[in-house]
C-alpha cells in the first residue's frame, strides 16, 4: 500500500540529513492519503540512509498500525491531529531540529516578519508552541494550536514542524524558515532587526499566489 508515498518518505529522508534539517535519527516526516484515510511515517530511530521503504510504516487516523514490522515515529500524533483536522490543506508534515530554528524554539521566542518570505508559512510569524514532553498527546495540541492557520511553528526546546499539501511544500516551508531563523539571529547580533508591518505583509501575501509558473 502507498508504494509511492514510501518511496518519497525514503528520499526525503536522506534530504534531511542532506541539507541539515537534522541529525542522526531526529525528526520525521509523513505523507496522508485522504481516499485511504491512511498515513505513511519514518519508523522511529533509524538512520535515513539506511532506511528502505520496508521500514516505512502505515497508520490509520486513530494511530493503528495498517501495515509495517516496525515502531512509528514517536511523534506520530504530532502528524495524525493535522490530518484530522487539516486535510484540505496539510496532507504532508515534516519535523526537523534544525540549528536556528532550535535556537529560537530554545528561547520560546516566535520568528517576526524579518524578511517578507516568512510569507510561505502562511503569515506574518512563525509562533512557539507550549512545552510537552516529545511523543505526547499534549505536544501534539500544542503544537496544533501553535500551526493555527499556518504551515509552520516551533516546538519549545524541541525543534520545528511544518506542513503542506504535498511532502515537497511542506519540505519547502521547513528549509525557507530554517534560512530565516538564522537571518533572524544573525541580524539580531547588530542590533534590533525592522520588522515588517502588517500593511507590508498584506501586500506580500495578495502577491504570493501568483508568484512562478
Amino acid at each position: 500500500m502507498m508504494e509511492k508515498e514510501k518511496e518519497l518518505l525514503v528520499e526525503y529522508g536522506k534530504l534531511l540529513i542532506s541539507t541539515g534539517l537534522t541529525t542522526g535519527t531526529g525528526g520525521n516526516i509523513s505523507i496522508y492519503n485522504p481516499d485511504e484515510q491512511i498515513m505513511a511515517i519514518t519508523p522511529s530511530g533509524i538512520d535515513y540512509f539506511e532506511m528502505t521503504v520496508t521500514d516505512i510504516v502505515l497508520l490509520d487516523l486513530d494511530g493503528k498500525v495498517v501495515e509495517g514490522k516496525r515502531k512509528p515515529s514517536s511523534e506520530w500524533q504530532m502528524h495524525v491531529i493535522n490530518y484530522q483536522k487539516r486535510s484540505d490543506t496539510i496532507r504532508a508534515v515534516v519535523h526537523a531540529h534544525s540549528t536556528f530554528s532550535s535556537i529560537l524554539a530554545t528561547c520560546r521566542k516566535s520568528l517576526p516578519a524579518s524578511n517578507y518570505m516568512i510569507a510561505i508559512a502562511g503569515g506574518d510569524d512563525v509562533r512557539c508552541s507550549k512545552y510537552a514532553t516529545f511523543g505526547t498527546e499534549e505536544l501534539a495540541e500544542y503544537a496544533f494550536e501553535a500551526m493555527e492557520d499556518r504551515y509552520a511553528c516551533f516546538l519549545a526546546n524541541h525543534g520545528l514542524l511544518t506542513g503542506g499539501f504535498t511532502l515537497k511544500e511542506a519540505f519547502s516551508v521547513a528549509v525557507e524558515i530554517e534560512r530565516l531563523a538564522g537571518l533572524h539571529i544573525g541580524a539580531s547580533l547588530f542590533g534590533s532587526p525592522v520588522i515588517l508591518d502588517e500593511s507590508d505583509m498584506k501586500k506580500v501575501q495578495e502577491r504570493f499566489p501568483s508568484y512562478g509558473q
